[in-house]
């Protein structure tokens, strides 16, 4: 950091300290840090950004943490372009287990009324995609969900969505960052006290009501309901929610299907905002299925489910040929739901043709060909699932295609219309559908992807991951993304690089984003994307190989290779 950001840092903590709107527990809090420079930088030398979707960052006191100042100026940005687009807009509003979910989600709420803007706000937690089918329900013109999805602890995070119940688009969220840009002090926020926004009907709480109609819609997307009270009866499910919202919607529709023996993990059913049974409370990572596993060992249950704590991802568990617990990656559990998906509509009748299955261009293409082979169209989209709901509305504004299935790598999935955005209760509910589905038949879920495999082919995915914190961080992020973009090697792994994607120039007519995508004259490729809401540089790889074995030696021979170069250039330039 320059001599002179550290200067800007400091004038502006002096600037907290000295303000009359700041209470007293966050002055006190940035009192214990006086002699400490680097932490006063770490707070102060930016503010916490509003990217595309909202805001997310550290739980605390400065301009770059999340609080209840940064959450109150973010929404009276948004405040302003809802009333600047509708004459009686209103918002729906909803939040996770972590810590101050339930405070940040009133400050939103209270400073949307002092705006005008009428705001519905779930009385408890509530999952994401709840938010997201609340949204189109009640007409609302906008939905805020204070989460930061599967983020340590310490993290909190402000998603907006718009009308359509899908995360606001780039062209939205500029109008959004444009006005809160205008707010020139907290002092610029306007606020109700919450027994005057109650009083006035421009806070409202909602809660069962809504929880009822959200079941019914994912339980709508159920394609063999009538054979689940039998066909369960002998099929065992282990749950674990990961102490977040899922614990009450999951149970709810899986019985509510039929589902007979649903155990759900009692040290990490009930909310906890420090995740203390987890190192992550995310289902992408192997560690958090330890205590599942353990139970459904005890228990010979045929299927593990894993939510995150705002419950839009889903990870799946099931048994292989020797018996073990095998944890499905993003992409085979997407593979096994398309198949699902697909072989139920064509066996009732029902497969239109003009069917859309919608993933991301870092998602496995095993999807894409199951998808193809069953005459549905395949549309690829950038990161992120609001690209996927933005696709859907527009579906269903044309009428072009019909929405069936939607997924990304990262357990992110949605089948149906009544959401915008990625559902783990009904990712949930299809997969244990499905694996009910063909135990009737014989066939585990593992013995199902083996078959896909065989018929399809071999297609293996790897993720690796660098966290780089900080300002150096992102500056080290920058670097790498650089140095591939200007001298990319012309082989990999001695594979010669045949095409380079570069989605920062706005490629297939999608948004401008800041990846890059490396194919090989093999059929691999992979691709280096920042991550939009975390301190790290993701890497995706993926090849196809004639046999499992084969696969399996590709995708570590590439991954070595690139992780290598990568790792150097961390070790070059990291100070």
């Amino acid at each position: 950091m320059t001599i002179q950001a550290q200067e800007q840092a400091v004038q502006a903590y002096e600037r907290w300290l000295n303000s009359q709107v700041i209470d007293e527990a966050s002055k006190n809090e940035l009192r214990a840090i006086a002699h400490n420079e680097s932490e006063i930088a770490d707070r102060f030398y930016k503010e916490l950004e509003f990217g595309t979707g909202g805001l997310r960052g550290v739980i605390g006191a400065g301009s770059n943490r999340i609080n209840i100042y940064t959450v109150g100026k973010a929404t009276q940005g948004l405040a302003a372009v809802l009333k600047q687009e509708h004459d009686t807009p209103s918002a729906v509003i909803a939040y996770d287990s972590r810590h101050f979910s339930p405070e940040f989600a009133l400050e939103a709420a209270l400073v949307l009324a002092g705006n005008g803007v009428k705001a519905y706000v779930f009385e408890t937690l509530r999952p994401t995609p709840e938010l997201s089918y609340a949204v189109r329900h009640l007409n609302a013109e906008a939905g805020i969900v204070i989460t930061a999805s599967h983020n340590p602890p310490e993290y909190n995070g402000y998603k907006v969505y718009g009308p359509d119940g899908g995360q606001i688009t780039p062209d939205t969220a500029a109008k959004v960052i444009q006005a809160i840009g205008h707010v020139a002090s907290f002092e610029d926020i306007r606020k109700l006290d919450r027994a005057e926004a109650e009083g006035s009907g421009l806070l409202v709480w909602i809660g069962q009501e809504i929880d009822d109609l959200y079941t019914l819609a994912v339980a709508g997307v159920s394609q063999n309901p009538g054979i689940i009270p039998e066909a369960s009866s002998n099929y065992r499910i282990v749950f674990t929610p990961l102490h977040g919202t899922g614990n009450v919607p999951v149970r709810a529709v899986l019985r509510h299907l039929g589902f007979q023996h649903v155990d759900v993990v009692p040290e990490q059913e009930l909310p906890d905002a420090d995740f203390s049974t987890v190192q992550s409370p995310n289902p992408e990572e192997h560690a958090a299925f330890e205590i599942a596993i353990a139970q459904a060992k005890a228990n010979a249950a045929d299927l593990i489910l894993g939510t995150d704590p705002d419950a839009d991802r889903m990870g799946a568990v099931v048994q292989d040929d020797q018996g073990q617990y095998f944890i499905l990656s993003g992409n085979q559990s997407g593979a096994i739901m398309v198949h699902y998906l697909l072989e139920s509509m064509k066996n009732k009748g029902i497969l239109p043709e003009n069917g859309a299955i919608i993933k991301t261009i870092v998602t496995s293409e095993m999807g894409a060909a199951i998808a193809a082979a069953y005459g549905m169209t395949v549309f690829n989209t950038l990161t992120g699932f609001k690209y996927i709901g933005e696709k859907m509305t527009q579906f269903e504004k044309t009428g072009a295609f019909e929405f069936i299935f939607g997924y990304e790598e990262s357990y992110g999935y949605l089948a149906g219309g009544y959401a915008r955005d990625k559902d783990a209760v009904a990712a949930a509910m299809l997969i244990a559908e499905a694996g009910a589905y063909y135990k009737a038949q014989g066939k585990t879920l593992y013995e199902v992807l083996q078959e896909l495999y065989r018929t399809y082919g071999y297609f293996a995915e790897k993720l690796e991951t660098r966290t780089l914190k900080g300002i150096q961080g992102v500056q080290l992020i920058a670097g790498i993304m650089s140095a591939w973009r200007e001298s990319a090697p012309s082989e990999v792994s001695g594979i010669k690089l045949s095409e380079t994607e570069d989605f920062s120039l706005g490629l297939y007519g999608l948004p401008r984003e800041n990846v890059l995508k490396f194919h090989l004259a093999d059929g691999s490729w992979f691709c280096l994307r920042p991550s939009g809401t975390e301190p790290k540089i993701k890497l995706y790889f993926a090849v196809q190989g004639r046999t499992y074995e084969d696969a399996q030696a590709k995708i570590v021979a590439l991954t070595h290779a690139v992780m290598a170069r990568i790792d150097a250039y961390i070790e070059q330039h990291q100070k």
